[in-house]
C-alpha cells in the first residue's frame, strides 16, 4: 500500500513539474513576441528618430524623441482576416506595381555609399509627392552628401538623412515638419524608402529616412494574422516580399529599391553598437537623381 501511494505522488510531482515547464515556455514564449513588438516599436525616432515596431528582437531607435516609427498596427486600416479572392487580388496587383521597374524617363535616385555600393530607388510621386520633393531636392542639394546610416537593424531597416547623425537632427526643405502621406496601396515591403518620423500625426517629417530590410517570418506572419488581424492578401504578399507590415499605414512609404538590395543587407549587417549604430561610419557619399533609361 505504501509503494502504491509512493508511486501516485511520484506521478504527481512529475504532472505537476511538466505542466509547470509547459506553461513557462508557454510564457516566455508569448513574452519573447511582446518584446519584439514592444521593441521594434520603439526604434525609429526620427526627431529626428524613427521608432519602429518589429517582430525580431531588434528595434529602430533613432535616439530621437521625434520620429518615432510605432508598431502599432491596429484594426483601424485594415480589413478583416476573411478577406474575398478580389481583396487578395488586388493586393497582389497593388504589389506588382510597386517591385515594378520604373518606365523610361522616370526620376530614380541612386544613393553612392562608401565602401559598400550604390542602391538605386524609385519614387511614388503619385502617392507621397511631398516626401518625394523633399528628398529630391536635399540630394540635389547635397544635403545627404557626408551623412551616416546612423541606426541599423539587421532583418528591420536602415536609417539614415540625420546630418548630425545622432537620430536627433535633420529637417525638411520647408524648414518644418511636414505629415504623412499614406496610401492602402503602398505597402513596408523589403525594399522600401520610408520617412521616419515621431510618429503618426505628429506632422514630424523631416530629412531622415529608412530603407526596410527584413526578409519573410512565419512567426511573423501569425502574429499579424492572429493579433493585427491582417487580411490574408497582404500576409499573402508579405511572404513573398517580405518587409515590415506593422508598420503599415503608419510610416510614408515613398519609394522602392529597384537595385542594390544586396548592398542594403550588407549594411544591415555591420557591427554596431548598443544603440545600433554602426562601429564603423556607413556613409552617404552622394545621392544621384536622374532619369531612368
Amino acid at each position: 500500500m505504501k509503494n502504491n501511494i509512493k508511486i501516485i505522488l511520484a506521478i504527481l510531482v512529475i504532472i505537476i513539474i511538466t505542466g509547470g515547464i509547459v506553461v513557462l515556455v508557454m510564457n516566455n514564449g508569448k513574452d519573447t513576441e511582446s518584446k519584439r513588438i514592444s521593441r521594434d516599436e520603439s526604434k525609429a525616432n526620427n526627431s529626428n528618430e524613427t521608432t519602429f515596431t518589429t517582430t525580431d528582437n531588434n528595434t529602430v531607435d533613432n535616439d530621437t524623441t521625434d520620429n518615432t516609427v510605432k508598431n502599432e498596427t491596429t484594426n483601424n486600416n485594415t480589413t478583416t482576416d476573411d478577406s474575398s479572392k478580389t481583396e487578395k487580388s488586388d493586393y497582389e496587383k497593388y504589389a506588382e506595381k510597386q517591385m515594378a521597374k520604373p518606365k523610361k524617363g522616370e526620376s530614380i535616385a541612386v544613393i553612392h555609399v562608401k565602401k559598400y555600393g550604390d542602391i538605386t530607388v524609385k519614387f511614388f510621386d503619385d502617392v507621397a509627392p511631398k516626401a518625394v520633393e523633399n528628398f529630391k531636392t536635399h540630394a540635389k542639394d547635397g544635403y545627404y552628401n557626408g551623412v551616416i546610416f546612423h541606426r541599423v537593424i539587421n532583418e528591420f531597416m536602415i536609417q539614415g538623412g540625420d546630418p548630425l547623425g545622432t537620430g536627433y537632427g535633420g529637417e525638411s526643405i520647408w524648414g518644418k515638419g511636414f505629415e504623412e502621406e499614406l496610401s492602402e496601396e503602398i505597402l513596408p515591403y523589403r525594399g522600401s524608402l520610408c520617412m521616419a518620423s515621431s510618429g503618426t500625426g505628429t506632422s514630424s517629417l523631416g530629412s531622415q529616412f529608412f530603407i526596410t530590410q527584413a526578409h519573410y517570418d512565419e512567426e511573423t506572419a501569425q502574429l499579424l494574422k492572429e493579433y493585427y488581424q491582417f487580411p490574408q492578401g497582404i500576409i499573402d504578399m508579405y511572404k513573398k516580399y517580405g518587409g515590415y507590415m506593422s508598420l503599415y499605414q503608419q510610416y510614408t512609404v515613398f519609394g522602392q529599391v529597384i537595385e542594390g538590395m544586396d548592398v542594403v543587407d550588407k549594411i544591415a549587417s555591420t557591427k554596431t553598437d548598443s544603440n545600433d549604430k554602426p562601429l564603423e561610419d556607413v556613409v552617404i557619399e552622394s545621392i544621384e537623381i536622374k532619369e531612368y533609361k
